[in-house]
């Protein structure tokens, strides 16, 4: 009998930090704002559910991405196990939600960057100097490939981490055990898809499969370690926010367009917790902003059957940056709008739909001979496609609801 090859720690540690990077947003600052009315207690069983649902969502995508040759991506899955219209389907699902994912991070990266260059260097970086500067910085570290990103996104992770323990521990000064108490299950569905939006790293797992040769315990370690981290982060930031700031001005905050932290900072009133919000908020944003192109290079790669290395890669990363950046320059409030309204739905189709039924076709439909990443039959799978199709369906109400305001 054959040993099993040992686990390669350090493996399983860059690939946990990317994904955790990519999931952890600066949504995450708009999480408590979205659970204030339901209460603290239907919150993390909320935020539990969601978090076992991506995961395993996750582990399904994994299973099929490890069915493929190396370099193969969502274009590519989508095409062997739904047909040429699940492809194009996929793609435009895949092209719209990152794209806009991507402007996101330049409009709210930006003016966190020229604060950075003003409190260092005294140098205005506002307007159009500084979305150039914010994209020549990402595009020339994504450029660079893989191991540059790697190696960066763990510098960043941790920075961020840093930032995130002194937000705790300002915060939980103030928390007060009765706020944590009061509940109203029936407004907990509110906040599903800013959750969502907080457990999205699916988009990386096709570039990791690649990147880690398949190594498949690897791989399904650092899923199950890189979405426990952010349920960990998330269970602690409702604690501290839900618990220190009234419910009456989260729910201001929420109308007025604010974030949680500014709200914490209301309350607090501690001029270092704006610097450790600032810095949180920036490397939030940055490590999802390379999970997401990450995956936009090697996705357009697989959609044009090319390599992303060398000349290529230059002008792949180019093709992932220069689209952003104009329609940033144009009218960032559009793509903003958009994100929020199709950002829920396009993870609760991309990582959430999609994943189940690429894992029935290739076990039920081509019957694909492969060790399972994660156990269960046509129950389980059933089970995760009424799921999904709820998901989705509530993410439809939302879109509704939204325009019926």
């Amino acid at each position: 009998m054959a040993k099993k090859s040992s686990l390669n720690y350090s493996h399983i540690m860059h690939a946990s930090m990317l994904i955790s990077g990519t999931a952890i947003g600066a949504g995450m600052l708009s999480i408590p704002l979205f659970t204030a009315a339901a209460g603290f207690v239907p919150a993390i069983i909320l935020t539990l559910c969601v978090w076992a649902f991506m995961t395993i969502t996750g582990l399904f995508l994994l299973e099929a991405s490890l069915t493929m040759p190396l370099g193969s991506h969502f274009l590519s899955i989508a095409k062997r196990y739904l047909g040429e219209n699940g492809k194009w389907v996929t793609g435009l699902l895949f092209i719209f939600l990152y794209y806009c994912a991507m402007v996101a991070y330049f409009a709210g990266g930006t003016p966190l960057l020229n604060q950075l260059l003003m409190d260092l260097f005294s140098f205005d970086a506002s307007g159009f100097i500084g979305y150039l500067i914010f994209g020549l910085i990402f595009g020339a570290i994504v450029a660079h490939g893989p191991k540059s990103i790697d190696r960066v996104n763990v510098a960043f992770v941790i920075i961020m981490l840093i930032a995130y323990v002194l937000l705790i521990s300002l915060g939980s000064q103030k928390v007060d055990l009765e706020r944590l108490t009061s509940s109203n299950w029936s407004l907990s569905l509110i906040a599903l898809p800013v959750l969502f939006t907080g457990f999205g790293y699916h988009n990386v797992i096709p570039s990791l499969t690649t990147y880690l040769n398949k190594e498949r315990r690897e791989l399904r370690i650092a899923i199950i370690i890189g979405t426990s981290v952010p349920f960990i982060i998330y269970f602690l930031w409702l604690w501290v926010i839900l618990g220190s700031v009234p419910r009456d001005i989260l729910l201001f905050s929420n109308q007025a367009g604010e974030t949680a932290a500014t709200a914490l900072q209301r309350v607090t009133e501690n001029p270092l917790l704006s610097i450790s919000v600032r810095t949180f908020a920036f490397f939030a944003i940055v490590t999802s902003l390379l999970g997401v192109s990450f995956s936009l290079v090697d996705f357009l790669a697989d959609a044009f059957k090319v390599k992303a290395i060398g000349k290529k890669r230059f002008w792949l990363t180019c093709l992932t940056f220069i689209p952003p950046f104009i329609f940033t320059l144009v009218d960032p409030a559009i793509f903003n709008r958009a994100l929020s309204l199709a950002g829920g739905f396009g993870e609760a189709l991309l990582n959430g739909l999609l994943p189940v039924m690429f894992v029935w076709a290739e076990r039920y439909v081509r019957k694909v001979h492969t060790a399972k990443v994660i156990p269960g039959g046509r129950f389980t799978l059933t089970i995760m496609l009424a799921l999904s199709i709820f998901v989705v369906l509530i993410e439809v109400l939302n879109v509704i609801k939204h325009y019926s305001n």
